[in-house]
Parts: structure tokens; sequence; C-alpha cells
């Protein structure tokens, strides 16, 4: 491990580019898509993305953590491992590194929809879900509730964004997932892989969640939209079926992470 204490002052170095105001949206997405980057925020989140077998690039932290990085970083003797105090690390990156250490990754390539898909039988489709800590808590349910994998359509929040790595406590890094194309292509990938599709909307005539859950199809996609506006027409038109979870006391909806979980635990594999 390449431990390289970080100086009091002087914080333009270049080597620390990949840390420097995390707090810039702007400079955020130019850094990770188009560097192909993401950040991962915390020892066990960091432990997840090498486990899933994601490259290190650099490493920020705290001397007191190095103990536990130590072991993990093991295979990656070269990767630098940039030392602070909190006030430090706090001036670079705009926040406050209370989860211990910051290490930027290098992104693998996403797999294609045919080789997420070949062996699922339960997965979620988000429709240009834009709330990053909502991502972050439907792959957590994804994991949780045992479904295979998540697609997100090309104008959904980026799932390694560092917001939803984080909430999802790393289950970004281990659920399989994918970018759809636009619906015109990827209605047919889904339906040619077997699956039969239901949107969750409300609709007057839409089928109560507990009509689908009672018998569930054997390859399911859950397709959940954008926060407000909910799913769009090429969406509906796509669907199979839609569904709605019903609902009591002049409630209406859901917030789509919660909507998610509830539709995955009914639908599960049993």
């Amino acid at each position: 491990m390449r431990v390289l204490p970080l100086p009091e002052s002087g914080l333009d170095d270049p080597a620390l580019d990949d840390f420097v105001r995390l707090t810039d949206v702007a400079l955020r997405r130019r850094l990770e898509p188009a560097g192909g980057l993401y950040l991962a925020e915390s020892t066990k989140v960091i432990a997840r993305a090498l486990a899933a077998g994601h490259v290190p690039r650099a490493v920020l932290t705290r001397a007191e953590w190095l103990p536990q990085l130590e072991p993990l970083l093991e295979q990656y003797p070269d990767v630098p491992v940039h030392v602070g105090e909190d006030d430090v690390l706090t001036r670079l990156t705009g926040f406050h590194l209370h989860r211990g250490a910051l290490a930027s990754m290098h992104r693998p390539p996403l797999p294609s929809v045919e080789t997420v898909l070949a062996d699922a039988r339960r997965v979620v489709v988000l429709e240009d879900v834009v709330d990053h800590t909502n991502v972050g808590a439907i792959f957590r349910s994804v994991a949780a509730l045992d479904a295979d994998a998540v697609l997100v359509t090309p104008r959904c929040a980026d799932p390694l964004y560092r917001r939803s790595v984080r909430v999802s406590m790393g289950a970004v890094l281990q659920v399989p997932w994918t970018r759809l194309p636009e619906w015109r292509e990827a209605g047919p990938l889904l339906a040619a892989a077997g699956f039969r599709i239901a949107a969750l909307a409300l609709s007057d005539d839409a089928t109560d969640l507990d009509d689908l859950a009672a018998d569930p199809p054997e390859r399911l996609a859950l397709v959940l939209g954008t926060e407000g506006d909910g799913l769009s027409r090429a969406a509906l038109r796509n669907a199979d079926l839609v569904v709605r979870i019903p609902m009591a006391h002049g409630v209406d909806s859901l917030n789509v992470a919660a909507a998610a979980a509830v539709a995955l635990w009914a639908t599960r594999v049993r």
C-alpha cells in the first residue's frame, strides 16, 4: 500500500483531481462517465467494489482507517492512498468524510441487455428516475428481495453516482445492471427474452398488485417511472399490463423506491 500524506496546503496536485470539489455537479459529470470513474465511499463499499472485480485508481482516507484498507488493497500495491486530517480532507472534497475512506474506481464496461436478462426471472426497469437516493434505495431492495437485475433508461440517474452507491449500501456493485435503449428497441428486447412487462402506474383500468402476485408470470419486468410525472406513453404502450398498489386513507401513491420494494416483495419468486 503506497501511503502518501496530504500536505496542509498545495491541494492542487493533479494526483488529487479525482477527489477535488465533489459537490460541483458539472465537474462530477465530466469526471466520472467521460473519465470512466466512479467514487466508492466507506471501507464497506470499497470492499464490495473490489469483490465485484472493480479496479481502484486512488484512495483518500484518515490514518486511523489504514489498518482496514491494507488487506483490501493488498493486490493493488501501486494504488496511491492519500492520508490527511479531517480539515484537509474537507477542504479537498467539499464535504466531511465521515465514512472512513473514499476510493476512485475504474468503471467496468456495462454488459449487454441480453446478458443481464439471460438467467433473470425478476427485473426492475427504471424509466428516467432522476433522484440518486431513490435509485440507490431501489437497488438495495432488489438485492434484499432477491430480484435479479436492474435496467435503466438513457435518462435515468447514474447508479454509480456517489450518493446512489452509498444509499444502496454497495448493492449497485452486486446487482447486475445495464442501460436500455429507447423503448422502441427496449420493449422488443424484453419481450424476446420472455418477459411480461408490468408498468406501475395510476390508471382506472390498472390491475391490482394483489392479482398479479396471485399468479405471477415466470419472467416479470416491473417498470417504474420518474418522480412526479410517472411513466411515459412509450413505456405504457410497451407494457403488457398496468399495475397499481392498492392505497388507503386517500393516499394516491408511494415514493418510487417504496413502490419498488412493495412490488418486488409481492411478486417475488417463491
